[in-house]
């Protein structure tokens, strides 16, 4: 089974350069060993419910430590016995193009 998950946060209180703070949380999703898929804006993760979770946590808990405001926004979609969908949802879209 599989769900991805689309997936922003910045800060509120840190001006209008925010690469450093979605570097750092970026980090965090690259080590996590679950499939990702950077993007301008936002960052799609493919995985078990679960595990994005606890992820989707640990990325708050980074930017907490430095930040007073934080915006989050999460999408989820969850499809039984389907795995891979990060790249086979977009290549369905482009084959037909």
């Amino acid at each position: 089974m599989s769900t991805i998950v689309d997936f922003t946060i910045s800060p509120l209180d840190k001006g209008e350069s925010l690469s450093p703070y979605v570097a750092r949380v970026v980090s965090i999703i690259k080590t996590s060993g679950l499939s990702y898929k950077l993007g301008p804006m936002g960052t799609s993760i493919e995985g078990e419910m679960d595990e994005i979770m606890s992820l989707i946590q640990r990325c708050f808990e980074e930017l907490k430590r430095d930040c007073g405001r934080i915006l989050m926004t999460i999408k989820a979609d969850y499809r039984k016995d389907f795995s891979g969908r990060i790249k086979t949802k977009v290549s369905a879209v482009e084959d037909k193009i």
